[in-house]
């Protein structure tokens, strides 16, 4: 069950104050010498138009954001039913893709002892990389993908010189602000090696718009995935996986299922776009119906039927949120 966040953090508390105090606040204008006068409403003006245009560029950030679902319901909080919850288990439901099953349950055979190893040493460090996911706009379920990159060892090196919990390259540590010299490698460190990731996964995000193809991305170099869409004809997983290297179509496949170990459940990270928006449409006519059963009345404090959906990360969780 999803159950509604009721954020309610005020746009003062994402913005600077002063930023509505230039903007809005009326000031006192010298009126005793014409030329002070005229400099002070230019100074003002010009001011309060410079304000308005940081407020403006944040919003367009928050709305340009690949997951916008973290920072709208913060922009739009006046907009949200205080108390409203959806009873439907198929709205909370994110099922196995029907044509992955069967590699799903052989990897989970071969592969199950280990995961609930894993699960049992880095407890700590589960709750830790979900909440860094989450804060830099990362769906919780991609902390997932280090575990299938490196089973969340610090001191994992792969053949190529990948390394860490997040298999980081040496160059990409360093473009996203990593120090990686002959005494420092912060890529075995968890904090800093997850906020690395989760820039360099926000960048592939914002290339792809699905975190199949990011998670394909990840693992093959965005350029392999750029040519596999060009030979498919198609931006579809499922369509395209044939011409990824086989290593990277299996890396995808284990992520899934790995993802599906955990919480018994998929989530938009296992979904590529097309059963994202399909999804998110199922969650939409969920809602509706709901409303439909639900007298006005019998809404908290009156409270009109919804007529939008949100979904949120919070906490490591998925959560619906629903606009009046």
């Amino acid at each position: 069950m999803f159950e509604k966040h009721n954020p309610i953090t005020p746009l003062t508390a994402i913005f600077p104050p002063i930023i509505f105090e230039e903007l809005f606040e009326e000031r006192s204008i010298p009126m005793s010498i014409s030329l002070l006068k005229n400099s002070t409403m230019k100074t003002t003006l010009t001011k309060r138009i410079g304000w308005l245009g940081i407020l403006v560029f944040f919003l367009n950030q928050a709305y340009a954001q690949p997951q916008n679902e973290l920072l709208l319901p913060y922009l739009l909080h006046d907009s949200l039913a205080a108390t409203t919850t959806v009873n439907s288990s198929a709205a909370a439901t994110v099922p196995l893709q029907s044509n992955v099953r069967q590699y799903v349950a052989e990897y989970l055979d071969e592969n199950a002892a280990t995961l609930e190893i894993i699960k049992e040493r880095n407890s700590a460090k589960f709750k830790t990389i979900q909440k860094i996911l989450v804060k830099h706009g990362i769906p919780a379920g991609l902390m997932y993908l280090a575990i299938v990159e490196s089973e969340l060892k610090n001191s994992a090196t792969s053949r190529v010189g990948a390394a860490g919990i997040w298999q980081l390259m040496p160059e990409t540590a360093r473009t996203f602000g990593l120090q990686v010299n002959g005494k420092t490698d912060q890529r075995r460190h968890m904090y800093h090696s997850s906020v690395a990731a989760a820039g360099y996964l926000n960048e592939l995000y914002k290339q792809f718009d699905d975190w199949l193809l990011v998670v394909a991305a990840y693992n093959c170099g965005a350029g392999n995935v750029y040519k596999a869409i060009k030979r498919s004809g198609s931006r579809e997983f499922w369509k395209l996986q044939h011409f990824l290297p086989a290593e990277t179509k299996s890396h995808v496949k284990h992520f899934i299922a790995t993802h599906f170990y955990y919480e018994e459940n998929g989530s938009i990270a296992t979904l590529t776009k097309a059963e994202r928006v399909k999804y998110l449409a199922s969650l939409n006519e969920a809602v509706a119906k709901d409303d439909e059963s639900i007298p006005v009345a019998a809404t908290p404090a009156g409270n009109p039927p919804s007529n939008g959906v949100l979904i949120a990360q919070y906490e490591g969780e998925l959560r619906l949120e629903l606009r009046r």
